[in-house]
């Protein structure tokens, strides 16, 4: 049966471009082989998922899908066909393809007959292969320091049966379907730079789809997801954190230790600090990506109270309410 994208990512036909990529993340993410190891379904899932986005992304490829179907790669002869032989418009020449010889099998006659060798002329004209996306979620360490990934995906390579052609004696190659591509599992090794943030695309030269006829491999793009830090709130290139401070150290002065992502650092406590005052220190914060500099690490106070006072210590805070008329 033809393969319904919309369906696949759970999305509407009129669905935005935003709508198609927050609905591929999150099936993505779910279905990825890395969190599913050794889970055939969630891998062919997956490789759907890929598929539909890869299709639903493009405008252009858009466009074609929601003419032709799953044979949009062929919307241009299609058009062709449909414009020059006897079925009258291209919507009739996929539907006769579609119910017609499918049912059979007999994809080269369905082919011979349309375009009498077209298909094997265009197929001869290198074209680069399609760009592809992936998503990657990391730690607020590892967007700190910057780390490596090995990733499991489903990669795009070119049919070794007709050598991305796409067809074998003026008929569709039946090892790839007149695609001239096929997935193959293939695990790669990634770096991520340091400064990654949410939204960051990394790009990975090569790595994205087959060409056809000699042409070259698209790209691949890491969309990457930092994941929330228990300690450290990011704003852009700036980090915040919160500095526990005792009430006698805030009321007369002291030092304290600020936690950072390059181990604990020392601050000094003016007399009188009052609670929620935050302190910058400068060059702590995430690096700039492509750059060797970072942002600021902001230390806010949250002064502690005193609890289980002893009946003296009451007596010198009495005292001391006194003192102030208070």
């Amino acid at each position: 049966m033809p393969k319904d994208y919309y369906q696949i990512l759970g999305v509407s036909r009129n669905a935005s471009e935003k709508e198609i990529k927050q609905a591929y993340r999150r099936l993505a993410r779910k279905h990825h082989p890395d969190v599913n190891p050794g889970d055939k379904s969630a891998e062919a899932k997956f490789k759907e998922i890929n598929e539909a986005h890869e299709v639903l992304s493009d405008a252009e490829k858009r466009r074609k899908y929601d003419q032709f179907g799953d044979k949009w790669q062929y919307a241009d002869q299609f058009a062709k066909a449909g414009a020059q032989g006897p079925f009258g418009d291209g919507e009739t020449v996929f539907r006769t393809f579609e119910w017609g010889d499918a049912e059979t099998g007999d994809l080269g006659g369905i082919f011979e007959r349309m375009f009498g060798g077209a298909t094997t002329r265009a197929s001869r004209r290198p074209r680069r292969g399609a760009d592809q996306e992936h998503p990657l979620e990391v730690t607020l360490e590892e967007a700190f320091n910057g780390t490596s990934r090995i990733l499991q995906t489903q990669a795009e390579d070119v049919c070794q049966v007709c050598g991305g052609r796409g067809a074998l004696k003026n008929a569709p190659c039946y090892a790839c379907g007149g695609a001239g591509r096929v997935l193959r599992p293939k695990r790669l090794e990634v770096k991520i730079p340091a400064g990654v943030k949410n939204g960051s695309r990394v790009r990975v030269a090569g790595e994205g789809g087959a060409g056809l006829a000699g042409g070259t491999k698209g790209d691949l793009y890491l969309v990457i997801t930092v994941r929330n830090h228990p300690l450290f709130e990011r704003r852009e290139d700036d980090l915040q954190v919160d500095v526990s401070v005792l009430f006698m150290v805030a009321v007369l002065g002291g030092e304290v230790e600020v936690s950072t992502l390059k181990g604990k650092v020392s601050l000094k406590i003016p007399e009188e600090t009052q609670n929620g005052k935050t302190f910058r220190l400068a060059g702590l914060g995430m690096p700039h990506l492509g750059d060797s500099s970072h942002g600021d690490l902001y230390a806010k106070v949250k002064v502690v109270l005193p609890t289980n006072l002893s009946p003296r210590e009451k007596q010198l805070f009495q005292e001391l309410r006194k003192l102030r008329g208070e």
